[in-house]
């Protein structure tokens, strides 16, 4: 939809609804093009809409009633979700950064904005993990999978399993290919993660291949087990993958924290530690490990491998999964 004229009537002339004003400024704004990053802070703009509908939030649906006011609001509530342990600073951070950005898109200025995230929040993200991953203990997350299996949350149990054996997303998991993963496994060994994946890094540009070990293996025969008829993932015919997040995965959420675990991302964290002390033979920085001051090389080749397998193009942002240590 390209704006015509002034930006008059409801949401600046972008429609009726918030959820559709909002991704179509952002793909005026971007030209059509940069698919990742308009979908990037489409995604966490959708996030903000649903709290605007909800009973915590202001019940607006047009553009032009959100003021500053309200994007306080919003960083208070997502400031709640962090001290609860249910979202990361840097979530919350990124999700007031595209608020600031589709608000900028409909107005067609800056008016209307919060000039520091991390300060609306009250929180700064170091981008170093600093305490040590939950679910490292592969007791513990079998522990969750039969307690999942007890309450026939037989896919949210493939999702915990795929998760912490892949060093999937959350996303990743659940429209993940499962027969394409297994044909992989069995022919070469290894499995290139390619659905849901984060910014559009997807397809032969970027590949990324992890090494199929009995872990992968069993996740992946698991996942194809309670996979539901005529589906290649975890999403059923006549579902959405919203659907699996409300009605699979966050229903899950209460199990996992029973269980001492935050969330599916400390999974991925978990995972990662595991593969920088399968390659250095050294525990990750944030288990205490020093391989960073013994060899920087080793340290160094680690990071860009996990960096790969998290499906990362930058090799810092390691750090906010295995600790510290790298310059």
């Amino acid at each position: 939809m390209v704006l015509v004229g002034r930006r008059e009537g409801r949401n600046f002339g972008y429609g009726r609804q918030l959820s559709y004003a909002g991704p179509q400024a952002l793909k005026d704004m971007f030209g059509g093009g940069h698919y990742g990053t308009v979908k990037a802070h489409s995604d966490r703009w959708l996030a903000f809409v649903k709290w605007c509908r909800s009973e915590a939030g202001p019940g607006v649906n047009d553009a032009r009633q959100i003021d500053r006011e309200v994007l306080s609001d919003y960083a208070a509530y997502l400031r709640g979700l962090v001290e609860h342990g249910d979202l990361a600073i840097s979530t919350a951070q990124n999700r007031l950064s595209s608020v600031n950005r589709t608000m900028a898109a409909l107005r067609g200025d800056q008016y209307v904005k919060l000039p520091s995230p991390s300060k609306a929040l009250g929180m700064q993200r170091t981008g170093v993990r600093q305490s040590v991953p939950q679910g490292q203990d592969r007791e513990q997350v079998q522990q969750i999978v039969e307690t999942l299996c007890s309450r026939d949350q037989m896919r949210a149990a493939a999702i915990v399993q795929l998760t912490r054996a892949t060093g999937m997303r959350l996303r990743e998991a659940i429209l993940a290919d499962l027969s394409r993963l297994s044909r992989e496994a069995a022919l070469y060994g290894k499995i290139n993660i390619q659905d849901g994946t984060k910014g559009g890094r997807a397809g032969t540009s970027a590949p990324r291949w992890i090494k199929v070990d009995d872990h992968i293996r069993g996740a992946l025969r698991f996942a194809l087990q309670v996979s539901p008829a005529d589906s290649r993932n975890l999403i059923a015919p006549n579902e959405s993958y919203l659907n699996v997040l409300q009605e699979i995965a966050r229903p899950a959420r209460e199990v996992l924290k029973a269980h001492d675990l935050k969330g599916f991302h400390e999974l991925r964290a978990a995972f990662a530690c595991e593969r920088y002390e399968q390659i250095t033979h050294h525990c990750a920085p944030v288990n205490g490990g020093q391989c960073y001051a013994i060899d920087r090389r080793l340290d160094l080749e680690a990071r860009m491998q996990i960096s790969n397998e998290l499906g990362h193009g930058r090799i810092e942002v390691v750090a906010a999964y295995i600790g510290g240590g790298y310059d």
